[in-house]
């Protein structure tokens, strides 16, 4: 393997620890607190707009604004499944892909295919 490739791998392991265990029984993500955080903040971010789409569509708002932030949620949603697939390819991906693991390709074309429905 090119070793550009393996140092370039190394530092970015080095950087965020985000790296998933692949063992044949139970897969497990392990991304660093700051990662998670955010994704976490993220994500209750999310759950209260949801709350109050469901809040809008029980006081009769007017459609355009309830389908506004429907758009809102989701294009936040997209956010978070981004940035969790940018952390899964620098380092999981990665990761298998060194130790000879190229079923992990397949694995990933499906993810991005569900991501871009």
């Amino acid at each position: 393997m090119n070793t550009e490739i393996v140092q370039l791998d190394k530092n970015i392991s080095d950087v965020e620890h985000t790296c998933c265990s692949h063992g044949e029984t139970e897969r497990k993500s392990h991304h660093s607190d700051q990662v998670k955080n955010n994704m976490i903040l993220r994500l209750n971010r999310i759950e209260g707009q949801v709350r109050g789409i469901k809040g809008m569509i029980e006081k009769d708002t007017y459609c355009d604004d309830v389908l506004n932030q429907i758009a809102s949620v989701q294009s936040a949603l997209n956010g978070v499944g981004k940035l969790l697939l940018e952390h899964h390819m620098k380092s999981c991906v990665m990761e298998r892909i060194q130790e000879g693991d190229t079923e992990v390709l397949k694995e990933l074309m499906t993810s991005i295919t569900k991501l871009m429905k």
